[in-house]
């Protein structure tokens, strides 16, 4: 399978060569129309990474710019410190080739679906203007803080091409190509939506580093292999040896059949 089937806009494209645009002091990132590919938010310093650290490798790997969010420093967690997590997470996203930057919303174990967030949220949005937004699935799951950014990231990616906004006006509005959620845990996976499959296969080992960057969260349980195998499981399910899903928030729009990828049965 390709990297992700094409939506309408299409991604957008790197700066040209000898370009300068204007870059964000938070994040390291351009700012400008179309300035990033693939935006992640993620609700604790390891959700990335276990859920859809495959994707990200992908992605990485084509050329295409990767940005985190991570909403939290892992502060409610059994194990492992908030700077410690902190670190890791860094360690991890460097590992994946995605810069990485972290947004408060009340702290680990805190999260309210609150109108104050939701901005907050579409003004990262507005500002590193991304092609594509990856979020936790609004299924409740174990972690409620999952499925409340879920929710609060699909509200923002709305609000942030609303130009009446007040409180977004510093930056210009922007409509995102696609908002896809990823589930941390099978328990999160939506049943009444068609997912979307990632042919992970050829970024096995990048992912496995960074899911093992998180060495204060595999105290507990072996989470990398847990996801592993899951992604061996849903491969074998498509005929290749690793995929991972995503699940649309709106309907798909392709530019033609050219641009699908290969089906997952063998007819």
């Amino acid at each position: 399978m390709k990297p992700g089937p094409k939506s309408s806009p299409k991604p957008p494209p790197h700066p040209a060569a000898g370009d300068h645009p204007r870059k964000s002091a938070e994040t390291g990132q351009p700012v400008g129309v179309n300035a990033l590919h693939l935006l992640v938010f993620g609700a604790h310093p390891d959700d990335i990474e276990f859920a859809c650290g495959g994707i990200v490798a992908r992605e990485t790997r084509a050329g295409r710019s990767v940005h985190f969010v991570v909403c939290s420093r892992g502060e409610a967690g059994t194990h492992g410190t908030p700077t410690q997590r902190t670190a890791e997470a860094r360690q991890a996203a460097k590992l994946l080739g995605a810069s990485l930057e972290f947004a408060d919303l009340g702290g680990d174990a805190h999260f309210e679906e609150r109108a104050v967030h939701v901005v907050a949220l579409a003004r990262i949005i507005r500002r590193v203007r991304p092609g594509f937004v990856l979020a936790p699935t609004t299924v409740e799951n174990q972690h409620p803080d999952h499925y409340k950014l879920g929710r609060m990231v699909r509200d923002a990616a709305r609000l942030a091409r609303y130009g009446g906004v007040r409180e977004l006006r510093r930056d210009p509005p922007h409509a995102i190509g696609q908002l896809f959620f990823y589930a941390v845990t099978p328990e999160a996976e939506p049943r009444e939506v068609t997912p979307v499959f990632i042919d992970v296969c050829d970024v096995m080992e990048p992912w496995y580093n960074a899911m093992i960057a998180h060495r204060s969260q595999l105290k507990s349980r072996p989470y990398h292999l847990l996801q592993m195998a899951r992604a061996s499981v849903l491969g074998q399910r498509l005929g290749v040896h690793g995929a991972m899903a995503l699940y649309p928030n709106d309907p798909l729009v392709f530019d033609s059949l050219a641009s699908l990828g290969r089906s997952g049965r063998r007819y």
